[in-house]
């Protein structure tokens, strides 16, 4: 078994190897992204107050996202990587860390959906029922965070050793489960009482727990490479240190918009909330362009890792080009819907009047970062691959800490909600120019003197 993925991510032509190991990817996560809208569509059919508590959850849901993907992605770089240098036992090792790891993580945010998530959204509203509604899906979706855990660090084992279908089909199912409890919960149909936001946050629980069953029992019953086991077992620094080498920028890279999104929805709320809604419609529809993005670089990540591992520069510069130009053509798309079609978008929302027209200038503003956003995620991914995670989470921080907030902050006192849109598209730009110059770097101390390999 291990010869077979050893021999599809060492030999196979890269062109295929990307597209065979991406398009379950993006399937999963462009359902991903269909379920995001769906949930959302439904919550707006409630009140544009229960739209707003969704997207004030927002950036802390986004949390829990970004330690179980950044830790998953830790451990995805490390195992490609050892599989390249045949080093099974090591890769084994790492995977069983990184399940071990993940309970701490979860309780961490069960202390804080349990004792915290009043104080917070009391802090940004004085309406009662938009912090009661913030509350109850705050603490439902942090609580039942162990499946999305769990979930997500088997999925990126499996991806790093080139397994892209099971994944795949597992998050399918999580995800159409999620959206058939949606209606179900949120109107209280099929005899089940109505549970408004409360029931949104229950559904995309269970989603998750379904999810998380079907990836497990794959996992752990089926013909992997990977194998987890406790037997005389006991954590090795070593080992954790590898994963957090990456993992650790990359959570806080992912965390940072979280922040982020915290604050601008500060500056937003301070306009009104139907701005605050906008972001929180334009983040819904803006994954239908960013997942599948996600999901070719998740194809891509392997496959660099185990040929920079291989020692093979041709195969590994190859990866980076034909990922750049799919992102980058998968971005141009987004653009031209939300420049032709913004109105349309926005009327899915229920969106009123004063919605509408601020969500249609959004919308237009906001996706002029789609393409420099595209080339920057490729070369993210390739930071990450090598073991530069360190280098990400500098890009990030120029984008979103160094740039985009204090532009949005600065502009925003000018020309009032426009110039928070605007600094989007300012802080890609920069990030790209950013991402560039790492790139190089890496490129002449790293890539230059690996032998030139073979296609």
């Amino acid at each position: 078994m291990s010869e077979i993925i050893e021999n599809k991510m060492g030999v196979q032509p890269i062109g295929r190897l990307l597209f065979t190991m991406s398009l379950p990817a993006i399937i999963s996560m462009t359902l991903q992204a269909v379920y995001n809208v769906v949930d959302s569509l439904f919550v707006s059919w409630v009140s544009e107050d229960a739209l707003a508590a969704v997207t004030l959850v927002f950036p802390l849901q986004m949390l829990t996202i970004a330690v179980g993907v950044g830790t998953g992605v830790g451990l995805n770089s490390l195992i490609s990587r050892r599989l390249g240098e045949k080093r099974f036992d090591e890769a084994n090792l790492a995977a069983t860390h990184g399940y071990l790891l993940i309970g701490f993580s979860w309780l961490i945010f069960l202390l804080i959906g349990a004792f915290l998530s009043r104080p917070f959204f009391q802090w940004y509203s004085d309406s009662q029922d938009l912090v009661e509604m913030s509350v109850s899906y705050c603490q439902i979706i942090l609580c039942g965070s162990l499946f999305l855990f769990a979930q997500t660090t088997a999925e990126k084992i499996l991806q790093g050793t080139g397994n892209m279908i099971v994944p795949m089909i597992t998050n399918i199912i999580g995800c159409v489960t999620n959206i058939i409890l949606d209606p179900i919960m949120i109107f209280g149909l099929f005899g089940f009482p109505k549970m408004g936001v409360s029931g949104a946050a229950i559904a995309t629980v269970i989603g998750q727990a379904v999810g998380c069953l079907a990836v497990q029992l794959c996992f752990f019953f089926g013909r992997n490479q990977i194998k987890v086991t406790l037997r005389n077992f006991r954590f090795r620094m070593r080992v954790i240190r590898d994963i957090y080498v990456v993992a650790l920028p990359g959570m806080i890279m992912q965390m940072i918009p979280s922040f982020v999104t915290i604050f601008l929805n500060m500056i937003l709320i301070s306009f009104s909330v139907t701005a605050v809604s906008v972001l929180g419609v334009y983040f819904r529809l803006q994954s239908f362009v960013f997942m599948p993005v996600f999901g070719t670089t998740q194809g891509a990540m392997p496959i660099m890792g185990y040929n920079f591992g291989a020692r093979n520069r041709k195969r590994l510069l190859h990866a980076v080009r034909l990922c750049s130009m799919a992102t980058a053509g998968i971005m141009l798309v987004g653009l031209i819907v939300f420049q032709i079609f913004p109105g349309e978008l926005m009327a899915m929302f229920n969106a009123s009047g004063e919605m509408m027209e601020m969500g249609v200038a959004a919308m237009h503003t906001l996706s002029l970062c789609f393409i420099p956003a595209a080339v920057g995620i490729t070369f993210a991914t390739f930071f990450q691959a090598l073991g530069y995670g360190i280098y990400s989470l500098l890009v990030t921080l120029m984008r979103q800490i160094i740039v985009l907030l204090p532009v949005a902050f600065i502009l925003s006192g000018f020309i009032g909600v426009m110039g928070v849109w605007m600094a989007f598209p300012i802080a890609e730009t920069v990030g790209l120019s950013c991402s560039i110059f790492f790139f190089i770097r890496i490129y002449r101390k790293e890539v230059s003197m690996l032998p030139e390999g073979w296609e």
